[in-house]
């Protein structure tokens, strides 16, 4: 059964996830996706979301994309009990999938019950398109890309920073992307104390702050 938890910023309902869909009967591996910030690594805010994570108390093991290859990252996802794909660039994160074969390791994994947490990017990627992202983030990041597939782990794409606190996602953007996408997509605009739960076929909106 598919287990997700797509967030836009905030970690408040990540103890919970991890709680009940990880085992807990021994300390549990995280593997960090860091790929959507490849532009900006080292940076504040990417910086500040690998902290939080650690804080989490857990171990954390990078799982780098970008120049990797399927085997590879399906090595690296042996060792892990729970994926968190983290924020950055949306087609950053896709290309990054899809040039290493990643997407469809990732997808199988996760189908078949490696649980998936997803922030912002991490989040957008996990649903059938990227298109609704445009607007948000520059797909100029990832040129070789042919198509917005996404991994197609549910038919909802998060639109994050719905609350337009983040300065690079005013509410006029948000506005925007809701207007121009929403009538092709299934769009679940998430604020940043929001995070879109899924389990099996179903889903909810959990608080997150």
């Amino acid at each position: 059964m598919t287990s997700l938890l797509l967030l836009s910023l905030g970690h408040g309902a990540v103890p919970g996830f991890l709680a009940d869909h990880a085992p807990a009967d021994r300390a549990l591996t995280i593997g960090y996706v860091p790929d959507a910030a490849r532009a900006d690594a080292g940076a504040a805010w990417t910086v500040a979301e690998r902290d939080r994570v650690v804080a989490l108390g857990h171990a954390v093991v990078d799982v780098r994309l970008t120049g990797s290859d399927a085997a590879t990252v399906a090595a690296a996802l042996d060792g892990v009990d729970v994926l968190y794909v983290a924020g950055g660039n949306t087609f950053a994160l896709l290309d990054a999938l899809r040039t290493s074969g990643a997407d469809v390791v990732v997808a199988e994994r996760v189908r078949a019950g490696l649980p998936y947490i997803g922030c912002s990017a991490g989040s957008i990627v996990a649903g059938p398109s990227t298109e609704p992202a445009t607007l948000m983030d520059d797909p100029a990041e990832a040129p070789g890309l042919t198509d917005g597939r996404g991994l197609g782990l549910t038919d909802a794409v998060v639109v994050p920073h719905a609350d337009g606190k983040l300065p690079p996602y005013p509410l006029e953007l948000i506005g925007r992307t809701l207007d121009r996408y929403g009538s092709d997509h299934e769009l679940v605009p998430l604020c940043d104390d929001e995070a879109l739960l899924i389990t099996g076929p179903g889903w909810k909106v959990v608080e997150s702050a």
